[in-house]
């Protein structure tokens, strides 16, 4: 097992091996871990995360050992470089990788274990949520900022921005699931609506965080709704046209 760790937490490194090494019969299960497992542990009186990657395919299995980093890695370098230009994450202190001679086969992600009031998802399985629209309009500035940095977050999803009120009126934002990202000099308009896509078939949630993103982006809000609304419909299509051929093989097994 070969770790890196933070050098904020290197003191702590027997600690974090241990835990990983008991990972297994050991932790609180955090989720329902139906893709991944992540489990809760105290680090001396601090609460940290560990995410349990499932064994990769044979395929990257070679790929993770030879052509490509791992999802704990990349996990761990990219929330290093969230931080570098100012955008919300947990606290990154380790990953760790089990390499056998097929290639990678476990690997884990080590951050602090941050808890938030709400993630997106309350937003949009509940319209009455408390103060719902400015948790919005901010949660659009916030996604406003990500492009203006070049982060393309490409599991930009419900379930994967995690909520904090701070004060009355002013809302945190921190990004988790954080394997799969990219980072230009520029994004471009379709880039940016595309980003948009995973979040939510709301129209009425898509008219604000266009209004939102139009008053600081170089785009009118007719233009930016309309793009907003394409990209939306679209993943959404995909995403019921795979389902029903999900359902279709199951019913054929």
């Amino acid at each position: 097992m070969l770790i890196t760790v933070n050098t904020v937490f290197i003191s702590k490194e027997k600690e974090i091996k241990k835990n990983i090494t008991d990972f297994s019969s050991t932790g609180v299960l955090f989720g329902d871990g139906k893709r991944n497992t992540i489990k809760l542990f105290d680090l001396d009186g601090k609460t940290i995360n560990i995410k349990s990657f499932k064994i990769p395919n044979i395929i990257n299995q070679v790929a993770y050992k030879y052509f490509r980093k791992s999802k704990a890695r990349r996990s761990y370098e990219y929330a290093n470089k969230l931080l570098q230009k100012g955008i919300g994450t947990p606290q990154p202190i380790a990953y760790a990788e089990n390499f056998k001679v097929t290639g990678l086969e476990k690997s884990f992600y080590i951050s602090e274990h941050l808890q938030a009031d709400l993630t997106f998802r309350e937003l949009v399985e509940n319209p009455d949520y408390p103060d719902h629209e400015n948790i919005l309009r901010q949660f659009a500035k916030f996604t406003y900022d990500l492009h203006e940095k070049g982060i393309e977050f490409l599991d930009h999803s419900p379930g994967n921005t995690l909520i904090k009120k701070v004060s009355e009126n002013h809302y945190e934002f921190y990004l988790v699931d954080l394997n799969r990202m990219n980072f230009h000099e520029a994004m471009d308009f379709d880039m940016r609506m595309k980003n948009f896509s995973r979040l939510t078939p709301k129209i009425e949630m898509l008219a604000v965080m266009s209004d939102e993103y139009a008053k600081h982006y170089s785009k009118e809000y007719e233009k930016i709704f309309s793009k907003m609304c394409f990209y939306t419909n679209d993943f959404q299509a995909k995403h019921h046209r795979k389902m029903v051929r999900k359902k279709k093989l199951l019913f054929w097994r």
